[in-house]
């Protein structure tokens, strides 16, 4: 017992130097997909709201929006409907041989993109149903007070749908830290893959207890920290 607690603390630094990667992506991935994502989901619910009196304009403009739905459809179902770690190989292993310039030589670049485009699908499906979420009374009013599409969710609908997006948006965080793990399939040295390298170097399974445990951690402190910020929002509310 006493020589496997030794052999769990000689561990403890190179699997937190892995924890470290770990976080970095999971941080830098949702920030990116949170940007993306606000995109597709205005893309999802853009509308013509009014008549400009031009028909060749007004023709222009519905086409342009209609396309704009359906691509920003297309990418949202595309992406949830396909595994994440398949889109990891696709990026990282497939593309480079269709296109020999896409080749990605860093393996923590791949994993940030794959993860990002993936979460961006998911966050546009929680954005856009926080502001379908609005009465649409509101956009009526801001409407009949001539007011733009742009107006409309920048100064009436974003500030009041973000409040809602704030849950769902944290859990999304927690999900995509443990799903991080499978970018130990394209060797990345984070906390899984550091973890599965000592279990085979040292040939002790004993590593995978201090790895859960930072793991649990990590998603509890992440859990706590966006519980008191939901709770925190509510009392504004």
């Amino acid at each position: 017992m006493r020589e496997s607690l030794e052999q769990i603390i000689g561990w403890l630094p190179e699997l937190l130097k892995a924890s470290g990667i770990t976080l970095e992506l999971t941080a830098t991935s949702v920030c990116a997909a949170l940007v993306l994502s606000v995109f597709l989901a205005l893309g999802k619910i853009a509308r013509v709201h009014r008549d400009t009196g031009r028909p060749v304009i007004d023709f222009f403009g519905r086409a342009l929006t209609g396309t704009i739905r359906a691509v920003s459809s297309a990418y949202v179902f595309f992406f949830r409907g396909t595994p994440l770690l398949m889109q990891l190989f696709f990026i990282y292993y497939t593309l480079p041989s269709l296109v020999p310039a896409f080749t990605i030589r860093s393996r923590f670049f791949a994993a940030f993109l794959a993860f990002t485009l993936n979460v961006a699908a998911y966050l546009a499906e929680i954005i856009r149903a926080a502001i379908q979420s609005i009465p649409k009374g509101q956009l009526e009013a801001s409407h009949a007070l001539g007011l733009s599409y742009g107006q409309t969710m920048r100064m009436i609908v974003i500030p009041q749908a973000y409040r809602r997006m704030i849950p769902p948006v944290c859990n999304e965080f927690v999900m995509v830290l443990k799903d991080t793990s499978l970018v130990s399939i394209i060797a990345l040295t984070d906390l899984t893959f550091k973890t599965k390298m000592i279990a085979s170097n040292k040939a002790s399974a004993m590593v995978y207890i201090p790895a859960m445990i930072i793991y649990l951690i990590m998603t509890a402190f992440f859990t706590v920290v966006f519980n008191r910020l939901e709770k925190r929002l509510a009392k504004k509310d």
